[in-house]
């Protein structure tokens, strides 16, 4: 997470100006929200991702030239950059684009007709180390994670303690660390420790494999 203080701040990146501006102005009425920058290329993402320092880039992975996920690919690349997270956005869920938006990696992945409301959650909650993804898109990762073989599976749930399951069951289904902290009444630190503890015991490597961990485990079942 930054650490500076201030709104937190977004670069908009999508080929559509019409589109980009509709973002800017839905991320710009968040109170605790400001655009930094607007870029219509992939190549302009990756300037201005290096001469702003933003928080959160929303990248639109099918640009002309390069695309959001090049892009990703070298923002997350480069040192200088510092703390940035990138959460890749699309009007289409196909597993392709998820599976190398995650490779390159983005923190998140929202697709373009959620709620506005979503949109600013995901930003914040990218912002403080979170990986939101719409719920469309999380169902195909578990559903094409669970489909791999056995052996690339993460670890035994064996290995967690009773707090530590009752953390991955709430991730698995979605909730925040907020909501998590008030659900089991205990501080947003301690949630952040449990998660830790998550990650490094299921050789997780991100939120997103937690999600797919709780599924896999059976500790939370696929919606029919």
């Amino acid at each position: 997470m930054n650490d500076r203080e201030g709104p937190i701040r977004v670069v908009i990146a999508d080929d559509q100006p019409l589109l980009r501006h509709s973002l800017a102005a839905v991320v710009n009425a968040g109170h605790d929200l400001t655009v930094a920058g607007e870029a219509g290329t992939g190549d302009e993402a990756v300037r201005l991702s290096a001469e702003l320092r933003p928080d959160v880039v929303l990248m639109d992975i099918r640009m002309p030239g390069t695309d959001g996920i090049t892009a990703t690919r070298r923002i997350m690349a480069d040192a200088g950059i510092g703390s940035v997270k990138v959460i890749a956005l699309t009007m289409f869920g196909l597993d392709e684009y998820v599976r190398a938006a995650l490779h390159a990696g983005a923190s998140g992945f929202l697709l373009k007709d959620c709620h506005p409301r979503e949109l600013l959650d995901a930003i914040r909650r990218t912002h403080h180390g979170e990986s939101p993804f719409s719920p469309k898109v999380l169902s195909r990762i578990v559903e094409a994670y669970i489909a791999q073989p056995t052996g690339a599976r993460p670890a035994s749930l064996s290995l967690l303690t009773e707090r530590e399951t009752e953390v991955l069951t709430l991730v698995g289904h979605g909730l925040s660390n907020d909501e998590i902290a008030a659900r089991l009444t205990i501080s947003i630190k301690t949630v952040k420790t449990h998660i830790g503890s998550l990650l490094s015991k299921l050789r997780a490597r991100d939120r997103a494999h937690l999600v797919i961990a709780a599924y896999d485990g059976g500790l939370v079942r696929p919606a029919r």
